[in-house]
């Protein structure tokens, strides 16, 4: 009957679904159903990505033509056995946010509307100290994913020339791409920025014609703009296996190095993946197993710094002004100032 709950098991648990026929993906015809079962066929993979990692949910209670929000406290409703962290915010506050430690609270989630979910790059246990280097190679107009996959396997050199690093790569699930490095937690946030900011430098010389970082969208052209401000306190990434909020609900499809160049972003989605998660599992696995050193990329920093010049760059214009960070202006508007 329309309307009538159902309930789901995984893991030992059963996640009670309430209106599971509501639409969410108009143009595909997905229900919140398929939402909580495509959540459940990728348990496995979407629990490592977000296992014990404070976790924002990007909440579409009426599907992706609704009105949407980020919820990042802990909702009051949220079961005991759903842990919390508390985390601080650039701001000062601070929250207490969920974070899984089981495929049934991704389903939990997906109860309330969250498609995609944005995990801190650190864990429950020490929300001071990132686990990951996040780099985000985000397409600017007149590029396209093609020139994001150029600029990913120059990324992979770079990484592996300093430090013996290995990323793991995934689809945005849009045109671009991101790689993900898994490090010791030994780093505070600002000097895991200062690593992403190095790194982005180091590709943006090899490739200047197709690499930019440059914060202002003025400056960047139709390059590949590496986003290492993702990287800064409380600025998080989709998740791998996440649902985005598009009409065709594509997924953020975590890729081997070989099936990178040959990848076609839009056809990993709802309906597909579960069913390349049932061939191949989780692809990055294995991510856990590894914990590198950032400090070939930090020794880089400081070499940029003292023989180049190139030292901190914006944050985001929400966030306090911060140590050593340049003028946060457009430079266009610093020219008329001037003038």
């Amino acid at each position: 009957m329309a309307g009538e709950a159902v309930e789901l098991e995984v893991g030992g648990r059963t996640v009670r679904l309430s209106h599971p026929e509501k639409v969410y993906f108009p143009e595909r015809g997905f229900t919140k159903l398929d939402l909580a079962r495509y959540y459940a066929a990728v348990g496995p993979g979407i629990l490592r990505a977000l296992r014990d990692r404070p976790t924002t949910l990007q909440r579409y209670p009426e599907g992706v033509e609704g009105e949407w929000f980020y919820q990042k406290r802990a909702p009051k409703n949220m079961p005991g056995w759903i842990p919390t962290a508390h985390i601080t915010f650039p701001s000062g506050r601070s929250a207490d946010e969920m974070c899984p430690t089981e495929a049934a609270a991704v389903l939990w989630a997906a109860q309330y509307g969250t498609l995609t979910f944005h995990p801190w790059p650190v864990r429950r246990a020490d929300v001071d100290h990132p686990d990951e280097l996040r780099l985000d190679l985000d397409p600017q107009p007149g590029t396209d994913y093609a020139d994001a996959v150029r600029a990913a396997h120059e990324l992979c050199e770079v990484l592996h020339e300093y430090g013996g690093l290995r990323g793991w790569p995934k689809t945005s699930g849009g045109r671009g791409l991101h790689v993900f490095v898994p490090i010791r937690p030994d780093w505070t946030f600002t000097q895991v920025r200062r690593a992403a900011i190095a790194a982005g430098r180091e590709l943006e010389r090899r490739m200047p014609e197709r690499v930019t970082t440059a914060w202002w969208k003025e400056q960047r052209g139709e390059k590949i703009f590496v986003d290492y401000n993702q990287t800064a306190r409380d600025r998080t990434i989709a998740s791998a296996y996440s649902v985005r909020p598009r009409p065709h609900a594509p997924v953020s499809a975590p890729l081997t190095w070989d099936e990178v160049g040959d990848a076609v972003p839009d056809d990993f989605d709802l309906a597909t993946m579960p069913a390349r998660f049932a061939a191949l599992g989780d692809v990055h696995a294995d991510m856990d197993e590894h914990a590198f050193s950032l400090e070939a990329l930090l020794e880089l920093a400081a070499r940029d710094e003292h023989d180049h010049g190139l030292g901190d760059l914006p944050y985001p214009p929400e966030y306090p002004k911060m140590p050593g960070e340049p003028k946060r202006v457009q430079p266009s508007r610093a020219k008329k100032a001037v003038g």
